[in-house]
């Protein structure tokens, strides 16, 4: 082969975003959303509501209300500590990776008292450290627990259930929130059955729909504390986005008609899937993901940043490579073959030279085998063109993955 024709891009064609949100979109979506703007004082809009939040809840797990804010994520955040809490409250905040500490910023912005358990970049919540810092609270002054189930940027998997057991044998009253932006329809989450009070998730990763919606799952207990603690904000309040007088206040204003349309389509997709199917697919190409990491870092500096496969998301994996390799693997990738890879985030401060030395794959919401397989064949190749070491049988370990299903 020539020197021209190794140096030939071979990007041409659909590129893939294989990072951890926005999430790629299906061509349903996209159809579904392609019309004309609709009518939105009556008609087929306001008949949609009522069973797409009905389809919500069921997907959250047995929810009893939601709230839909036109927000992303960090709306959603703010939304829910809003109706929760007064100033000076105090929060207990655990954090195992970067938005953690970003849900515990929010809440401080709102004058919340911020107490943090800091877990690290590759490890889950340490029960025993919870269960002292609940028995380190003998008045019960703390108003909610803060706990991300997949941080986005470390890819630790927490074990919600855990944590409301450790609140149930304290028998602390503290809201129990949970963060389910990166998880919601990719890792299993039981609402009801784990005893969570309030759950936010947005829109652009599992539920496959662009940016823009931010929702906000709760039970009684929850809404018992919106009406003892009011809500400084009209617009972040969720009475009326629950009961609504009037259609607008589902939405606070005009309804975000065309990502109601795409989101319609997506819960269909994943009706006609079927909730477990849709877990049990992401589970799979999870370890197909994990399978190939592990041989390729038999023989190069490629490491899965949780050790543990129990502790691992299964929309999201962050991978250690060490010097600059993660950039450079980007880039390649990027322009080379048309693979977008995602950054490293917060796993090092800001401008820190290891910066460089991570990057992230998302494998949420609309996304199969041969998009898994390309994407790790992609990131082969880019070791070949870098001089980065692998060690051997990384696809072959995944492609057995996958054919075992």
């Amino acid at each position: 082969m020539g020197e021209t024709e190794m140096n030939t891009r071979l990007a041409a064609g659909r590129s893939y975003l294989a990072i951890p949100g926005p999430s790629v979109m299906p061509d349903r979506v996209l159809r579904a959303m392609h019309r004309a703007a609709p009518n939105i004082y009556e008609g087929a809009l306001h008949d949609m509501m009522s069973p797409l939040l009905d389809d919500l809840k069921g997907l959250a797990g047995g929810a009893e209300e939601c709230a839909i804010y036109i927000a992303n994520g960090h709306g959603a955040w703010e939304a829910a500590l809003c109706n929760v809490l007064a100033p000076g409250d105090r929060v207990l905040a655990l954090a195992t990776g970067r938005f953690g500490h970003g849900w515990a910023e929010i809440a401080a912005g709102l004058d919340a008292r911020v107490e943090m358990l800091d877990f690290g970049q590759r490890a889950t919540v340490d029960i025993a450290r919870l269960e002292a810092a609940l028995a380190a609270d003998p008045g019960q002054g703390l108003r909610a627990v803060l706990l991300t189930h997949v941080d986005t940027a470390s890819s630790v998997r927490n074990d919600v259930a855990a944590v409301r057991a450790a609140l149930d044998a304290a028998d602390h009253p503290a809201l129990l929130m949970v963060d389910c932006i990166a998880s919601l329809g990719c890792d299993r989450f039981e609402m009801a059955r784990w005893g969570v009070d309030v759950m936010v998730a947005g829109s652009q990763k599992g539920l496959m729909t662009p940016p823009g919606l931010g929702f906000v799952f709760f039970n009684a207990r929850a809404k018992a504390r919106r009406g003892a603690v009011g809500c400084r904000s009209r617009y972040w309040d969720w009475r009326p986005r629950t009961e609504p007088a009037r259609f607008y206040e589902y939405f606070g204003g005009t309804a975000p008609t065309h990502h109601l349309y795409g989101l319609r389509e997506a819960l269909d997709m994943i009706a006609e899937e079927g909730r477990d199917d849709v877990l049990a697919r992401h589970a799979v190409l999870a370890r197909a993901i994990w399978a190939c990491f592990e041989a390729w870092g038999q023989g190069g500096p490629a490491e899965l940043n949780i050790a543990d496969a129990a502790l691992r998301s299964h929309a999201v994996t962050a991978i250690r490579i060490g010097a600059d390799h993660g950039a450079r693997l980007r880039e390649w990738t990027e322009k080379q073959t048309g693979v977008t890879l995602g950054i490293g985030l917060g796993m090092v401060p800001p401008g820190d030279p290891a910066e460089g030395g991570f990057f992230r794959i998302g494998h949420m919401g609309h996304v199969n085998a041969h998009m898994v397989l390309g994407t790790l064949a992609a990131i082969q190749a880019g070791f070949e063109a870098l001089g980065i070491p692998y060690g051997p049988g990384g696809l072959d370990a995944a492609a057995g993955i996958c054919a075992a299903g």
